[in-house]
């Protein structure tokens, strides 16, 4: 009878391989794969905002942020099982790194690939639902832009720290649908830490790259209040500590630990 998962061992030793066979692929191939992925943790973002809209006034806050974060999980169920490159997932090719199977010099160019046509795809989504006039519905706008005003004001430390918490997280959905060997069983591992991630009020970068720049587009349509929600926040309040989290939160406490335990010592063949 074929096994239901991978052990952990067999599932770090996966996604070591994977590394090196993600890093010797073709530019444009990453190209592409990156901007699916920002397309699809967009769809999971747009999603979470709409119907996160007006829960709170029925649910209360925390069944609020749970059912944001039961579909905002879409995105990374995308991501894994149709196939693309998101940064946060990417932070795990350290491992291949640390494992000797890549040089770290790859792993920079990949992940500056990757993180920016995370961010073209993101746009990209955000402009199409701008133009799509869906935001009209109800208070959609009003809490897109919320969202966002309340991203762009975080201290640098807080930004940092939950970047690293949400990573930590994502890394693990990563972890154990790689382990997992059939649909459902990747679509529980996604499930389960993204929901409690955005339930908690964690930062992930490239989702960010969605609600940040919609809550941007609508407050410039308008006309709305909101003098901490601009362009340069975004990058230097939220984008720069987020990411260095994520990159913290996945390589140490997912990448390094898991290659510590199974992996120092053995052959990088």
């Amino acid at each position: 009878m074929e096994k239901r998962f991978l052990t952990p061992f067999e599932t770090t030793q996966a996604i070591s391989d994977n590394g090196r066979r993600i890093l010797t692929q073709p530019l444009a191939r990453t190209w592409v794969l990156s901007l699916l992925a920002g397309f699809y943790i967009a769809f999971g973002a747009e999603l979470a905002t709409l119907v996160t809209s007006d829960a709170a006034q029925h649910f209360g806050v925390g069944l609020s942020r749970l059912i944001g974060g039961s579909v905002l999980s879409l995105g990374l169920m995308l991501v894994v099982i149709c196939g693309a490159e998101l940064f946060t997932g990417n932070v795990l090719l350290t491992k291949g790194a640390l494992h000797g199977q890549v040089s770290w010099q790859k792993i920079a160019e990949n992940w500056t690939i990757v993180i920016i046509g995370n961010l073209v795809g993101s746009l990209f989504l955000a402009w199409l639902m701008f133009e799509s006039e869906l935001w009209q519905v109800s208070r959609v706008a009003e809490h897109a832009v919320n969202i966002a005003t309340a991203k762009c004001e975080l201290s640098f430390g807080a930004a940092l720290v939950r970047g690293i918490l949400c990573n930590w997280l994502v890394c693990l959905a990563v972890f154990m649908a790689t382990a997992a060997r059939d649909i459902p069983g990747k679509i529980m591992a996604c499930y389960m830490p993204i929901m409690a991630f955005v339930a908690s009020g964690f930062e992930h970068n490239v989702a960010n790259m969605y609600f940040i720049p919609t809550g941007l587009l609508l407050k410039a349509e308008l006309g709305l209040n909101a003098p901490t929600l601009t362009w340069s926040n975004f990058f230097i309040s939220n984008l720069i500590p987020v990411t260095l989290g994520n990159i913290i939160g996945g390589a140490v406490f997912v990448g390094f630990a898991y290659w510590f335990v199974y992996l120092k010592g053995t052959s990088s063949e």
